[in-house]
């Protein structure tokens, strides 16, 4: 069993931002909700219950006269007071402990939304530095065709709220050796050299003089990133070269 030698009153949440007005956990051994900890040092599984005037959380090591008493979090919280010491030991041993429900703490959540504030900063910061190229570049691969229809200082602006509402995958983008490739490969399909056929899962030259099949689209793969290396292969590095050319020609 696991020891709790610091004595203080400690706060419990349930998980994935719930609060409903109250909520019930299981407090007791049965077979429809079994609640069992696994002792390491004597190889079998122990029945919980929560008793308020016992001493130990385990079945086994309470007596006849046993109060059983609910366990309820009100609005998504639970504080148990430090002189209850059977409910906190129930608690940390409870199966559903870290998924239903967890001991708050205060140093970890400051961390975690520390390194939120300084991913969406990086994110920000990487947004605004951004050259003209670069920006047109991640915002054809971030938000498509209608990229195309924006002024550069309407750019910036989408771009700057992309990055502070999805910073994880903004800076992902923005670091991809790739980016400059996908980008390019997005403005092939813009102008039409390459397009879709059967459902969008292949990809096909769509020039006068090739209609040739390029390649096919793995399941659940992003279509630029595809084509951006097939690109770099042996085979594909002529195509590119091709059609950066023709790029260069019709703009």
């Amino acid at each position: 069993m696991k020891k709790n030698i610091t004595l203080k009153t400690r706060a419990y949440r349930l998980t994935n931002g719930k609060a409903p007005l109250s909520y019930m956990l299981s407090s007791r051994h049965s077979a429809r909700s079994p609640l069992l900890y696994f002792d390491e040092d004597e190889g079998v599984n122990k029945p919980l219950r929560y008793a308020r005037n016992q001493k130990s959380p385990f079945e086994d090591d309470q007596d006849g006269n046993a109060i059983l008493e609910p366990v309820v979090f009100e609005d998504g919280m639970l504080v148990v007071e430090r002189e209850n010491q059977v409910l906190q030991k129930f608690l940390s041993l409870h199966p559903q402990n870290g998924t239903a429900f967890e001991e708050v703490d205060n140093a970890k959540d400051a961390n975690i939304e520390l390194h939120q504030l300084d991913i969406e900063l990086t994110s920000q910061i990487l947004a605004k530095e951004l050259t003209t190229e670069k920006l047109i570049s991640v915002s054809r691969i971030l938000m498509g065709n209608q990229s195309n229809t924006l002024t550069i200082p309407e750019l910036k602006r989408d771009i700057l709220i992309y990055a502070k509402n999805n910073p994880e995958e903004f800076i992902e983008t923005v670091k991809d050796p790739l980016l400059e490739l996908q980008g390019h490969v997005a403005e092939f399909f813009d102008k039409g050299y390459l397009a879709f056929k059967n459902r969008n899962k292949d990809v096909y030259f769509n020039l006068s003089g090739n209609k040739k099949k390029m390649l096919t689209i793995p399941f659940a793969e992003d279509p630029n990133y595809v084509v951006a290396s097939y690109m770099q292969s042996d085979k594909g590095v002529e195509a590119y070269k091709f059609l950066i050319d023709r790029l260069k020609k019709d703009n």
